[in-house]
């Protein structure tokens, strides 16, 4: 039988500040009348439990009242962004060990006909923190040393690259440079087969040879393209069923249940701050710089 995953990510999930989680009961719904294997949140699953652990709370009974089977790895709405590029927030213990406290886990692997499901903190990559990033990157050379027949299917927040694995821009719309070749070392002879990720709010699958990177669309909001130009990916909201088979085939599929809302991050100005006001000071700066 194919096994069957249901990947979300950027639900964006708060008690306090409920803007998004009516999309992320339409999924349950979704969820409940046709039951995945398993689900898997790709991180940001809360609004900002960087700051706020009332929100990781809040998320996470959201997604124990699904039903079925799931994890989740953290987004830098839920632990800080990655220390090379955050202006704020950045990753460090006490953030990751909040969604520890809250989720038990940053990283996960399980073993699925014909698969191995690996899921890791992307924020981890490139960090000062330790052990922790240590300890997980011993964590991926071992589950891809001892993959055996199977086909690899990696899991992360952030993209592994945007174009090529020799994207060399630093930035945070992807895992950068310096942390991606420490990635594909500890890897070694293993190029993983699916690599599924968020962060975007954008829809995209594009093939790198052996590899198939799926970026999911968010469940919970898109950008407008005045604020951040696309990435190449469909600014539309919902997430991707991925079936795999034992013989190492997979299929994806785009899912958009009905009644969905393609909310714009840039009408709920109380989750952010002004998009516009923060844009008009991104085009200053770079203006200044010139």
């Amino acid at each position: 039988m194919p096994f069957v995953i249901s990947h979300i990510t950027d639900s964006h999930l708060s008690d306090g500040k409920p803007f998004f989680n009516s999309n992320f009961n339409i999924i349950h719904s979704m969820t409940l009348r046709d039951p995945p294997d398993l689900l898997i949140n790709t991180g940001d699953v809360s609004l900002n439990g960087a700051d706020h652990v009332a929100d990781l709370i809040h998320a996470r009974s959201l997604h124990e009242a699904l039903g079925v089977d799931w994890v989740a790895i953290p987004g830098n709405h839920d632990i800080g962004d990655n220390q090379e590029i955050a202006r704020k927030q950045p990753t460090n213990n006490e953030r990751r060990q909040r969604w520890l406290d809250v989720f038990g886990a940053d990283r996960f692997l399980r073993d699925v006909p014909g698969w191995r499901l690996l899921g890791i903190n992307s924020l981890l990559l490139g960090s000062d923190i330790e052990p922790a990033a240590s300890e997980q990157e011993a964590f991926v050379a071992d589950a891809a040393a001892s993959l055996g027949d199977r086909r690899l299917a990696l899991f992360l927040h952030k993209p592994l690259f945007h174009d090529t694995p020799e994207d060399r821009e630093v930035s945070g719309h992807a895992v950068n440079p310096d942390p991606r070749a420490r990635l594909f070392a500890a890897l070694g002879d293993v190029t993983p087969a699916l690599v599924c990720c968020g962060h975007l709010h954008e829809y995209r699958e594009r093939a790198h040879g052996p590899l198939h990177q799926v970026w999911a669309p968010a469940t919970s909001f898109t950008l407008s393209d005045w604020f951040l130009q696309t990435h190449g990916g469909v600014h539309i909201v919902g997430f991707v069923r991925l079936t795999l088979h034992e013989d190492g085939r997979f299929e994806t599929l785009l899912q958009r249940p009905e009644g969905l809302v393609t909310h714009d991050l840039a009408d709920f100005p109380e989750a952010y701050g002004d998009l516009r006001a923060i844009k008009a000071a991104i085009d200053a700066q770079k203006a200044a710089a010139e």
